[in-house]
């Protein structure tokens, strides 16, 4: 990892290494733990994770989001879910507030403003889209999730990753790497190592990522019947596209409304797929994904967003012909 100058609301962020990370958790008599909004596996299970290890040391601890106002269902079974705390209570002030597997501080919605009354700032995080809008920055873009990051933490820490620490990072790499079909030399190995702790890694995969509601099939008829195939775009290798419009979202969770781009992204003729979700009328989320060939990461990026490679979204505001025509036009 290298050092870089960067300029935050409190002053030159910089990267630093692992050691420096764990001087920092080591040192800190009060921390707040912030996970980005529309919580994933990632960044709950990261966070989550750190929180135990902190309260097992006694220090004060409590980890949160800003939106929404209550924790996905798939995701209340995960230990530590004790140590979360509505948006409204976090700490106005704290010792060290860190983020965790948030690429900017816009991702931390109405929290953001904590990250200018804490004494320390530690973003840890794996995205190479990673802004670097904390004072001390651990940024392992090689990482295939932020809980991999974690892990060679609790390592140099000390901290043992016992079942419960391990349920936490495995549904963060789980997630991450798509049930495993995005990984690297060592990605298997760490979640051999995992479940080795006993955890039911099976029952913890189904439950994040294959059990929905049945309101869930309906929402999808509606939502694939919009899909649209260009297959001229993206230089010829084809970009498929689905709307989520508001009125389709009702009475569903996030993770209902995530897993879409899942099934869209399995279309043989489009080397690219987005989703454009409805969060409010005229204000979309849009999830990119690329197969193999595509850095979806730089066409987020050139949006406003960022994320992995073959994983990112942004956000755009307007009428749907309007926010689709704006993705045509950046994909090429």
């Amino acid at each position: 990892m290298t050092v870089t100058a960067q300029t935050t609301a409190q002053g030159p962020g910089r990267d630093i290494d692992l050691a420096t990370a764990v001087s920092l958790l080591s040192e800190a008599t009060s921390v707040t733990v912030l996970c980005h909004v529309q919580p994933d596996a990632d960044t709950l299970g990261s966070g989550l994770a750190l929180a135990l290890a902190l309260d097992r040391r006694g220090v004060p601890v409590q980890v949160s989001f800003a939106q929404p106002e209550t924790l996905p269902q798939s995701m209340r079974t995960l230990p530590g879910v004790d140590l979360l705390v509505p948006a409204h209570r976090v700490a106005d002030e704290v010792d060290l507030v860190v983020t965790v597997d948030c690429g900017s501080r816009g991702r931390l919605g109405g929290l953001g403003d904590r990250l200018d009354r804490a004494r320390e700032t530690l973003v840890i995080d794996h995205h190479r889209s990673n802004t670097r809008y904390g004072r001390h920055n651990l940024i392992d873009e090689s990482a295939e999730a932020t809980a991999a990051v974690l892990t060679r933490l609790f390592d140099l820490w000390g901290v043992d990753i016992d079942r419960d620490l391990a349920h936490c990072l495995f549904a963060g790499l789980v997630t991450d790497t798509g049930s495993f079909r995005w990984v690297q030399p060592g990605t298997h190995a760490l979640a051999e190592r995992l479940i080795d702790t006993g955890i039911d890694s099976a029952g913890i995969t189904r439950r994040l990522l294959d059990t929905h509601p049945f309101g869930w099939l309906p929402m999808l008829s509606s939502v694939l019947g919009s899909a649209q195939l260009v297959p001229a775009a993206v230089g010829g290798l084809g970009l498929v596209y689905a709307l989520v419009r508001y009125e389709d979202t009702a009475g569903m969770g996030a993770e209902e409304i995530e897993s879409v781009i899942d099934i869209v992204r399995t279309t043989a003729q489009a080397e690219v797929a987005s989703v454009f979700k409805e969060n409010e009328p005229g204000i979309w989320s849009v999830s990119l994904r690329s197969k193999s060939a595509v850095d979806v990461s730089a066409i987020a990026g050139r949006l406003g967003g960022g994320g992995h490679r073959f994983a990112s979204g942004y956000t755009a505001t307007g009428a749907a012909d309007a926010v689709v025509a704006e993705l045509l036009a950046a994909v090429g």
